[in-house]
C-alpha cells in the first residue's frame, strides 16, 4: 500500500552564489547564512519573517525588495525515508518555478513551470535519512534567456512574463506590485509504494433521464515488479460497485457506473449542489495496492452559440436550462500563493455566495487554483469559468514553451475533472482581442507567433480528448471567428472597458452585449488597509505612497476625470476615498442592472474582479485585507433574485422588474414622486406578474416620471421589499446637503447597531466599521434614507466597542459629505 510522509514545515533558504550567476549587491551580506524558511510559502515571505527584508506590501517597499526577485536561492532541509520500497518519490506539487532538485548531493530532477506538478524517483540514492536541496533559478534569468533566444513579442506590461510558465500578475499587473518570487508553494511529499499505483482518474458525468453516468478513466503505474502482474480495479459509487480487470501490461482502464435515481448537482439560484463520494482502489489478489477518493455531481452545463437575429449568443446552460450569470473574476488572493490557506479561499468564496454569484471566473493572469478552491466551489454551488493561463500578451508557440503549456493544460484538465462546478475552459484572457485592438502585427515582433494555434487548435483539442462534457471558448473577449471584432458586443463574449478608460459609466446604457465577461470601475481600499500600508502621517490623494498603491496606467487621472463628471473635486483624501467608493458602487450598478434588464439579450456580467492580493485602489469588491469594499454589498443588492431598477429609455423611464427565480412574481409596484422632504408629489401603482426566469418593463406614467422641480425632487419604485431609485437632480447640486443625519448608537451582543435617520433624502449613507476597529464588519454598504425613516447598519467586532466611536469624522457619512467645503 502506498504510504505518505509530509514535507511541508519548516525548511532553510541560502542565497546560492556558485560563480555560474552573479549575486544581487543586496544579498551579499546574505551569503553563508541560513534562514529559516515555511513550506509550502514563498521567499520573500520568509525574509521579511527573518527581518531582513520591509515588508513589499507597505510604502515603496516593493521598489526596495526587488533585489530578491534577481537572486538565485537555494531550499533545503533533511527528511527520513522508508527504504525497501521499490519506489521511493519525492512529490513536488507546486515549484515556482525553475529549479534544480538534488537529494544526498545526487541530481534527481529539473523544473520549468509553476503549474505542474513534479514526480521524481529516488529510490535509488535514498537512505534512513535524507538531505533534498532545490537550486531555484530567477525568473527573470529564464524568462529574459527565452525571450532573447526566441525574439521579443508584443505585451500589455514591459515584464517578460510570456516567457516563463509562472504566474503572470507576479510580474505585476494593473492593480498588482512587481514581487515575482521562488519557492515551494503547494504540498511536498514523499510517498513509497510497490508493485503498481493509481497515477491519475479523470471521472466524467453523463446524464441519461434520471440515471447519472460515472465514466472513470483510470491511469496506472507500474514497478518492474508489477510489469507482468494482473491487477482489477473497483470503482464505488452511491452503493453501485463496478470492478474492472486490468491485464498484464496495461496501464490503464476505464469503469462505466449506473447511478439511479440521481440526485443532481446544481449551481446557486437553480437547486441544491448535490455531491456523490468516488472511492477508487487498486487491487493485486487480495491485496490493496493503492485507492483514490474524489466527488463527483450529475449535470450536463453547455454553452447556446447558435446564431440568432441580434448575432451569436453565449447562453450558459445547466440540464438544458439557461440562466443569468451573475459572476465575478478571480484573481490570486496573493502574490505569493503560496501563503493562501484554505480557510481563506473558503472564506472569499463564501463571501461570493453570500453576495447572489453564481459563477467565478479564474483568470488566466494567476494560477490553476487549489484543491480546495474547487472543491469549496463544489459545495457552494459557484459555477467555474477556467481560464488556461495566458493574459494580454503575444505567447511563443516554440519550445520548449510549447512544451510545457501542454503538459501543464493536460495536467490541470485531468486534475480539475471531477469537479461539478467546472463548467467552461477559455483560451486565454484578451490575446485574441489584442492581437486586433493593440496592432500586435505592427509592433516589433509582430510578425513572429504569438498563440493563436494554443487557443484555436491544440487547447481545444486537448478538451476534446480529455473533457468532451464541458463547452470550450478560445478567449475572453471572443466573437466566435475572425469573420467579427473579437471584441462585438453582438458575438459572443465583451469586455467593457472603453467607460473606465476614455468615457463616463453612463455609456453602459449604450449597448446590451450579448455576455460582459469583463467590466468594471476603480475605488479605493478600506481605509484601515490603506492607512495600514501608508506610513505618512497624513494621508494625501497626490502623496507618493498613496500614488504607488495605484498600479493602473493613469489610474489616479482617471479617477479624477471620472469624479468631475458626477462630483465637485476635492483635496481632502477622507472624502476622495468616499467618493472613489461611491462612484465603483454607482458605476458598476448602471451597468449590471442595465445588461439585467436585458435579459434575454445579454445573459450574463462577469465583474471585475471579486478580490486583491496587495493593498491598492483598484476594481475589486473585496480588499486584500478581506474588508469588504461598499461594492461587495451592492453587488449582493444588484445580484438578488429579484431586483427591480428604473432605466432610461427613447426619452423617457421605464420600471424594469427582474425576476431571476423559478415562480411567477405576482405583485403590485408602486411608483412615487416625491419632494427632498418626503411629501409626495405623484403617486401611481400597478399591478404585475411576472414570469419565471424574465423581465417586465412597465413604462413610468408622465405624472411620475416628470418634474417641474428635478433638483428638489426623486422617484422611487417600490415592490415588494425591493426598491429603486431615479434621481432627479446631480450628486453635485447642494440641495442635497439638506438636513444632518441624526445618528443613534445602541451597544449589543457582539457590537453596535448604529440607527441613522433624516428630515430629508439622505442619499448614499455609509458606515465605515474599519474606523472603529480594525476587525470591525458591517452588514450593509450605500444605502439611501428615505425622510422620516431610520436605516440599522449592524456592526460587529470580536471585542466590545465604544458606543461613542461612530461619532468620530466619516465613520458615519453620506453623499452630502463628499460636497461639503474643503
Amino acid at each position: 500500500m502506498r504510504t505518505t510522509s509530509d514535507l511541508a514545515g519548516r525548511w532553510t533558504w541560502t542565497v546560492v552564489a556558485d560563480g555560474r550567476t552573479s549575486v544581487p549587491e543586496a544579498a551579499i551580506p546574505l551569503i553563508g547564512q541560513d534562514i529559516d524558511a515555511q513550506v509550502p510559502g514563498a521567499i520573500h515571505l520568509d525574509l521579511l519573517a527573518a527581518d531582513l527584508i520591509p515588508d513589499p506590501f507597505v510604502d515603496q517597499n516593493e521598489d526596495e525588495v526587488s533585489w530578491v526577485s534577481r537572486c538565485d536561492w537555494g531550499l533545503s532541509r533533511t527528511f527520513a525515508a522508508a527504504v525497501g520500497a521499490e519506489r521511493i518519490d519525492l512529490v513536488l506539487d507546486g515549484v515556482d518555478t525553475v529549479a534544480s532538485v538534488a537529494v544526498n548531493g545526487r541530481t534527481v530532477g529539473s523544473t520549468r513551470n509553476m503549474h505542474r506538478s513534479y514526480r521524481f524517483d529516488i529510490a535509488a540514492v535514498a537512505a534512513e535519512t535524507n538531505v533534498v536541496d532545490v537550486r531555484f533559478t530567477s525568473a527573470y534569468t529564464e524568462a529574459e534567456q527565452w525571450e532573447r533566444a526566441l525574439g521579443a513579442r508584443p505585451s500589455a506590461y514591459p515584464q517578460p512574463f510570456a516567457f516563463i510558465r509562472k504566474m503572470a500578475g507576479s510580474f505585476g499587473w494593473d492593480w498588482g506590485p512587481t514581487l515575482p518570487g521562488c519557492g515551494l508553494w503547494r504540498d511536498v511529499k514523499v510517498e513509497t509504494w510497490s508493485t503498481a499505483r493509481i497515477a491519475a482518474v479523470r471521472p466524467l458525468v453523463d446524464l441519461f433521464d434520471d440515471t447519472g453516468i460515472l465514466t472513470a478513466h483510470i491511469d496506472l503505474e507500474r514497478t518492474a515488479s508489477g510489469a507482468t502482474l494482473p491487477f482489477h480495479l473497483e470503482v464505488e459509487i452511491a452503493g453501485q460497485a463496478v470492478h474492472a480487470e486490468v491485464q498484464p501490461g496495461e496501464d490503464s482502464a476505464t469503469v462505466v457506473v449506473a447511478v439511479p435515481d440521481v440526485r443532481r448537482w446544481y449551481p446557486r439560484g437553480l437547486g441544491e449542489p448535490h455531491l456523490y463520494p468516488v472511492d477508487v482502489s487498486l487491487w493485486f489478489g487480495k491485496e490493496q495496492l493503492d485507492e483514490y477518493h474524489t466527488r463527483v455531481g450529475f449535470r450536463s452545463v453547455a454553452v447556446d452559440r447558435a446564431p440568432d437575429a441580434h448575432g451569436t449568443p453565449f447562453v450558459v446552460t445547466v440540464d438544458e436550462r439557461p440562466l443569468f450569470v451573475k459572476g465575478v473574476n478571480w484573481i490570486p488572493e496573493s502574490v505569493f500563493p503560496g501563503a493562501v490557506t484554505a480557510d481563506r479561499v473558503r472564506t472569499r468564496l463564501e463571501q461570493a455566495a453570500d453576495a447572489n454569484v453564481n459563477l467565478v471566473r479564474v483568470w488566466g493572469g494567476g494560477v490553476y487554483e487549489s484543491d480546495a478552491f474547487y472543491r469549496a466551489c463544489d459545495e457552494l454551488g459557484l459555477l467555474v469559468w477556467q481560464d488556461f493561463l495566458f493574459a494580454c500578451a503575444a505567447y511563443p508557440e516554440e519550445e520548449p514553451i510549447r512544451s510545457e503549456v501542454l503538459a501543464e493544460a493536460r495536467e490541470n484538465i485531468v486534475r480539475l475533472s471531477s469537479h461539478p462546478s467546472l463548467a467552461i475552459w477559455n483560451g486565454n484572457n484578451e490575446n485574441l482581442w489584442m492581437r486586433l485592438d493593440k496592432d500586435w502585427a505592427a509592433q516589433p515582433g509582430g510578425e513572429l507567433t504569438w498563440g493563436e494555434r494554443y487557443y484555436l487548435e491544440w487547447l481545444p483539442d486537448l478538451v476534446r480528448e480529455l473533457d468532451p462534457t464541458r463547452p470550450y471558448t478560445e478567449g475572453s473577449p471572443w466573437s466566435g471567428s475572425w469573420a467579427h471584432d473579437p471584441n462585438d458586443t453582438d458575438h459572443q463574449t465583451f469586455h467593457s472597458w472603453d467607460a473606465w478608460n476614455e468615457y463616463d459609466y453612463a455609456v453602459y446604457r449604450d449597448s446590451s452585449p450579448r455576455f460582459v465577461s469583463e467590466f468594471g470601475w476603480q475605488g479605493a481600499a478600506a481605509w484601515r488597509t490603506l492607512r495600514d500600508a501608508i506610513t505618512d502621517r497624513e494621508l494625501r490623494i497626490d502623496a507618493e505612497n498613496v500614488r504607488h498603491h495605484q498600479k493602473a496606467i493613469d489610474g489616479h487621472a482617471k479617477l479624477a476625470r471620472n469624479l468631475a463628471r458626477h462630483l465637485p473635486p476635492t483635496e481632502d483624501f477622507d472624502r476622495w476615498h468616499l467618493q472613489t467608493q461611491w462612484m465603483q458602487v454607482e458605476a458598476v450598478r448602471t451597468g449590471v442592472l442595465h445588461w439585467r434588464a436585458s435579459w434575454p439579450r445579454t445573459t450574463g456580467t462577469v465583474v471585475w474582479q471579486l478580490n486583491d492580493l496587495w493593498p491598492v485602489t483598484s476594481w475589486s469588491a473585496i480588499d486584500s485585507a478581506g474588508r469588504c469594499k461598499p461594492l461587495y454589498f451592492a453587488l449582493r443588492d444588484m445580484y438578488a433574485p429579484r431586483v427591480v431598477t428604473i432605466e432610461p429609455r427613447d426619452g423617457a423611464l421605464e420600471l424594469c422588474v427582474i425576476n431571476d427565480d423559478d415562480e411567477t412574481w405576482d405583485t403590485m409596484a408602486h411608483l412615487a414622486r416625491r419632494r427632498l422632504d418626503g411629501v409626495p408629489a405623484a403617486e401611481r401603482s400597478h399591478p404585475l406578474s411576472v414570469p419565471p426566469r424574465s423581465v417586465t418593463r412597465v413604462m413610468l406614467p408622465s405624472a411620475v416620471a416628470e418634474s417641474s422641480d428635478p433638483g428638489s425632487e426623486f422617484i422611487i419604485a417600490t415592490v415588494d421589499d425591493e426598491r429603486a431609485f431615479w434621481h432627479f437632480a446631480s450628486p453635485r447640486d447642494a440641495r442635497l446637503n439638506g438636513t444632518p443625519l441624526e445618528v443613534t448608537v445602541t451597544a449589543v451582543t457582539g457590537g453596535l447597531d448604529i440607527g441613522v435617520r433624516s428630515h430629508h433624502l439622505a442619499r448614499d449613507v455609509l458606515v465605515q466599521p474599519d474606523r472603529i476597529h480594525p476587525e470591525a464588519t458591517v452588514d450593509r454598504g450605500f444605502t439611501t434614507v428615505l425622510p422620516g425613516e431610520t436605516e440599522i447598519f449592524r456592526v460587529r467586532a470580536p471585542e466590545p466597542l465604544d458606543a461613542a466611536s461612530p461619532r468620530a469624522a466619516f465613520v458615519v457619512a453620506s453623499l452630502r459629505d463628499t460636497i461639503g467645503s474643503d
